[in-house]
């Protein structure tokens, strides 16, 4: 049996649990054994694909089903490319399910969760495997249907069905643009298949319009600035580890899409398209931090993250453009590895906060971090495991996300030898934007875990928060325990990615896991390197020596002393710093860049006892900007298209009559 065989009897098998849900239905055991069942196909299919890449890199097998279009059928195809993604999509479909296992118990409609839960992971494994526009297209909608069932779970609430029904349009926006670019992939002989598309030469400017046109159609799905909007709604409403799945998954098949257009299918290509990237992926980058750390909502901080990780991976996607065009396939293939190695950091670190997240509402109810407090000490492994996560989301050594980022800055470092003068701007720029959105990030995850976890519980909630079940936990310290292997041996992950570097670049990046101590070189050992392994280890030598001299020589005398206190002696909890006060220098710097911040100050006079108040309002520049004229537009023409209801027989005949002309006169003209 072929590798893609293997992995389409996975797919079988989640769209047969699938099935199962639904005659479950209500079923008490529905949950337990729906979310049993994913996360032992994800985990035997993630293993299978570990043990191919390590057996047979670089190996490509396809298989065709007669199935679809009567004269096309459906191709799927397993190469490098594809092996690394559904590693990534299967890695995250089986931690999703594991703490589903936990979560799933206080879920109040399961069987609103558990069909669409097995079918999404099936849709997110058939499009990466998809080998064919048709299938490509037919699995990328029903990914995002089964994701939108998901998204919609709590529909009686309106925020959730104002944001499903947002997400439903931009879904659709992005399959429409898909579309649209695999039409003028296949040509006037519309051969669909992705084996007749690389073999065909494309034109510049029908290159350049494909570029545009996957630049939105995975670009809205991945949640690239400006097609945004739906993420910072979605996520939230989701369940939290359907959430996990989404921004940690989903967003990396778009990425995966995207990766599929322009560097496989299109050919050479021009060095202009990197400037559209970059930019994209830098404005990306620093837009969803700063609207990040203005969020008071734990989910939505997370959402918006994943705009800002997923400019990061468009950074190194643009750098890898700009290099091939211009025949440093070295240093392309490292800033494809950077943007690679991101696209695998994102989705574990991001899971992992996602948990955290679903695990304090879990506990709390609460997912507004002003209502949040001292969890710390009612939840000691949660905020451990959140820690681990914000710790890697902010780039710091010795976990994952560090090593990815240091790459890209590697392949930035590089950018000196590129001949075109715009790419010595750009390039420059968009690295002082990425290292700008790093220490915005370390801000913001300061705010979000000090809020969360650390100081007094604000409200009876949070004081009465109990720790989750082992399920829960368990998901979260296996992402956490990735998101060191990841960090202290990176060379392995990218040994693991050569074969992708290979075939879409036609070169790697130096075999690492020879290099002494583990450390990794980009370039050359005279350049620059990394261990981090010796990094953990100093750290973790320097903290229990620190500890140990602490104990041994202090002074053995118990002193006891309140707590600091900001200055203020008051115990109750409202003294303390809040999600809005933290960001509040930051928002006056620059949220006006993102927002239109208006703050107003009610200070009652003096005999007054009333309470001082202080309210800022944020408004989104690029929905005011973009989206709105398009739904003021949209309503004025359904109101007016919407008399056309209520005409006589007569009228419409008429109607009828005058579009046939219409058409037979547009048809005479053009001929």
């Amino acid at each position: 049996m072929t590798p893609v065989a293997v992995l389409l009897w996975a797919i079988a098998a989640l769209l047969g649990t699938a099935v199962m849900a639904v005659a479950l239905s209500r079923a008490a055991v529905a949950t337990q054994l729906v979310y049993s069942a994913c996360a032992v196909i994800c985990g035997v299919a993630l293993l299978f694909l570990l043990v191919h890449l390590v057996g047979q890199p670089g190996s490509t097998t396809s298989l065709s089903l007669p199935l679809g279009l009567p004269w096309l059928g459906a191709h799927f195809r397993l190469d490098p490319l594809a092996t690394f993604f559904l590693i990534v999509v299967d890695l995250g479909g089986a931690a999703a399910s594991v703490y589903g296992l936990g979560y799933g118990r206080h879920e109040t409609a399961p069987h609103r969760v558990l069909p669409f839960f097995a079918a999404f992971l099936a849709g997110m494994n058939l499009v990466v495997l998809a080998d064919d526009a048709f299938t490509f297209l037919l699995c990328w909608e029903f990914m995002s249907l089964t994701s939108w069932a998901l998204v919609m779970t709590h529909h009686q609430d309106k925020e959730n069905t104002r944001a499903g029904y947002i997400y439903l349009v931009m879904a659709s926006f992005g399959t429409l643009a898909l579309l649209l670019a695999f039409g003028l992939l296949a040509g006037p002989d519309g051969h669909y298949g992705f084996a007749a598309i690389r073999a065909t030469e494309h034109t510049p400017a029908v290159a350049g319009l494909v570029l545009a046109l996957a630049l939105l159609g995975a670009g809205s799905k991945a949640g690239l600035v400006p097609l945004h909007v739906w993420l910072p709604l979605a996520h939230p409403a989701a369940p939290s580890h359907v959430s996990a799945l989404m921004s940690g998954v989903m967003t990396k098949v778009a990425i995966y899409g995207f990766v599929r257009i322009v560097f496989d299918l299109l050919g050479q290509p021009a060095w202009w398209w990197s400037l559209v990237v970059l930019f994209l992926g830098g404005i990306s980058t620093v837009l969803g931090v700063i609207y990040a750390l203005m969020q008071h909502d734990l989910k939505r901080l997370l959402a918006y993250h994943t705009v800002e990780n997923i400019g990061i991976i468009y950074i190194g996607l643009g750098l890898a453009l700009a290099f091939q065009t211009n025949a440093m396939n070295g240093a392309a293939a490292l800033a494809l590895a950077a943007a690679l190695f991101h696209v695998l950091n994102h989705s574990i670190f991001k899971s992992l906060l996602f948990f955290g997240a679903g695990a304090v509402l879990t506990a709390t109810h609460e997912r507004d971090m002003e209502h949040l407090g001292g969890l710390i000490h009612r939840m000691p492994y949660t905020s451990f495991a959140f820690l681990v996560g914000c710790v890697a989301i902010s780039a710091l050594p010795p976990l994952n996300g560090f090593v990815s980022e240091w790459l890209t800055f590697q392949a930035i470092l590089q950018s000196t030898n590129l001949p075109q003068w715009s790419l010595k701007i750009m390039v420059p720029a968009v690295g002082g934007l990425l290292a700008l959105s790093a220490a915005l990030a370390a801000a913001c995850f300061v705010k979000a875990f000090g809020v969360t976890f650390l100081g007094r519980p604000r409200t009876p909630a949070a004081a009465q928060a109990q720790e989750v079940d082992r399920f829960s936990l368990g998901a979260m310290f296996i992402c956490a325990a990735l998101c060191l292997l990841a960090g202290i041996l990176p060379g392995l992950v990218i040994d693991g990615l050569a074969p992708v570097t290979l075939s879409l670049i036609g070169d790697r990046m130096p075999v690492q896991t020879s290099i002494p101590w583990l450390s990794i070189v980009p370039i050359t050992a005279g350049r620059s390197s990394y261990n981090g392994l010796l990094v953990f280890a100093f750290i973790a030598f320097s903290a229990s020596l620190a500890a140990y001299v602490i104990h041994r020589f202090a002074s053995r005398a118990l002193r006891r002393a309140p707590a600091w206190d900001c200055g203020y002696p008051d115990l109750s909890p409202v003294t303390q710093y809040t999600a809005s006060s933290f960001a509040q220098p930051i928002r006056r710097v620059f949220g006006d860049l993102a927002f239109r911040v208006r703050e107003k100050l009610d200070m009652p006079p003096p005999g007054d006892i009333r309470p001082a108040r202080f309210i800022a309002t944020l408004r989104d520049r690029i929905w005011d900007t973009l989206y709105m004229p398009v739904v003021r537009a949209v309503n004025f023409g359904a109101d007016h298209l919407n008399r056309l209801q209520f005409l006589t027989i007569r009228r419409y005949l008429n109607l009828v009559f005058l579009t046939l002309i219409t058409l037979l006169l547009v048809l005479a003209i053009w001929r």
